[in-house]
């Protein structure tokens, strides 16, 4: 099978490095093949739908580069099962499904330069993340296959590792007074407790969450359904300008991406994988916001529900996620918050008043600072955590021992992991 060479057609190496560099958060990409594979990536999530567990399983078998030549150079699908087999790949696809896959990037592929995504992410000051930067939130790996290829961010990319520590709040567009009352409280109220807001920039409760996060001066972070570039919806245009300046707009599709239907029930995959414990606060009976709420049960995400008056059909989906989902009933942010990090959730009284320390756990205290290193999909072992921490050996082993006994941490044969 082919390879992608190191440069990409029609652009030499030197605009290469400076086109992906524009979008590159920190330090640049470390050679030209690293900068390609970044390229490819933006290129395949353009052919390929959010979601599309083909194209994710190929890439992580092959890498982006060769998988981006698969499709542009039309290489025969028994070529590219040949190459998975030899990369030793978990699962092969049929010859069958591989053509279908291939084609339809290939179909999909947008016209003129693969790097033009870049320039429009450029004009709007937005940076690209792939799983390979340092920034990359570990917490959507969870999602396996159905992990985006790359994230594009408006915003402070450095907000990134918040994501560590957030709740999604999520329900109706059409909100009752009732529901937005309680988007603005909770929001508020977990914001003096720490913790990152995490929505989807629509209407109604998303919206009221988004706005008290940043009343709060709390980080708030949008995943929106198309580009970066294409806020929606309209009427929301100077809330989520604010969101980039004060916290986060995060996307998988490329700029100039359409938001549609289908969008935004896989863009819902994000919310509740990015985020610590997912909080659905009004729903009626077919609200979208019960499939963030699926996803976050799907990846075994702490997941609450807000009642609403039992005469009320706003809130039947949210006693439906009570009553045959084993959602558990919230009613105040110190549940909330209990529910997201039942060891480290802070009362408001108790919140660091320095805007410095917010969102983080205590520079003193020996176990949060554990805790708040250790990831929920890749383990650390005692020395690296002693080194990510600062604290000694024997202060780093105490410490998993407490939160291990609160269930917190789990050992694993590769190390220590929060769950």
């Amino acid at each position: 099978m082919t390879r992608l060479q190191d440069t990409i057609p029609g652009l030499p190496s030197r605009e290469l490095a400076a086109v992906v560099g524009a979008v590159t958060p920190g330090e640049p990409y470390p050679d030209h093949r690293s900068a390609v594979a970044a390229v490819a990536r933006v290129a395949l999530s353009a052919a390929s739908e959010p979601g599309d567990t083909d194209a994710v399983a190929l890439v992580a078998a092959l890498g982006s580069r060769e998988v981006l030549t698969a499709v542009t150079d039309d290489v025969a699908p028994e070529h590219v099962r040949s190459a998975l087999e030899a990369a030793g790949a978990p699962a092969i696809p049929t010859v069958a499904r591989l053509r279908d896959a291939l084609a339809r990037w290939r179909a999909r592929l947008p016209g003129g330069p693969v790097w033009a995504p870049l320039h429009r992410g450029a004009r709007v000051g937005a940076a690209l993340v792939t799983p390979e930067h340092p920034l990359w939130p570990e917490s959507v790996g969870e999602l396996d296959h159905g992990a985006p290829l790359a994230l594009w961010v408006r915003g402070d990319p450095e907000r990134l590792p918040l994501l560590s520590r957030s709740v999604a709040l999520v329900g109706a567009r059409a909100a009752s007074g009732y529901g937005e009352h309680v988007a603005l409280e909770s929001a508020a109220g977990l914001s003096d407790r720490g913790f990152a807001i995490v929505s989807g920039g629509a209407y109604g409760v998303d919206a009221a969450a988004h706005r008290a996060a940043l009343s709060s001066d709390q980080v708030t972070v949008a995943f929106l359904a198309g580009g970066v570039d294409r806020l929606y919806p309209a009427g929301n245009d100077d809330l989520l300008k604010r969101v980039a300046q004060h916290g986060l707009l995060i996307a998988e599709l490329p700029p100039g991406s359409t938001p549609t239907r289908w969008r935004f029930l896989m863009r819902n995959r994000l919310i509740a994988a990015a985020s610590s414990a997912t909080i659905v606060v009004e729903a009626g009976a077919r609200s979208g916001s019960l499939n963030t709420a699926g996803h976050a049960a799907q990846l075994g995400r702490p997941l609450g529900a807000v009642p609403g008056p039992i005469t009320s059909k706003a809130s039947e989906g949210c006693h439906r996620l009570i009553r045959e989902y084993a959602a558990t009933c919230v009613t105040t942010p110190d549940e909330m918050a209990e529910l997201a990090d039942p060891f480290g959730a802070l009362p408001s009284a108790e919140r660091p008043a320095d805007d410095d320390q917010r969102a983080r756990p205590p520079e003193g205290d020996p176990d949060d600072r554990v805790r708040a290193e250790l990831s929920v999909s890749r383990g650390r072992s005692v020395q690296e955590l002693a080194e990510r921490t600062g604290l000694a050996l024997d202060s780093v082993v105490a410490a998993l021992g407490r939160l291990g006994a609160h269930a917190v941490a789990w050992e694993a044969h590769d190390g220590w992991f929060r769950r």
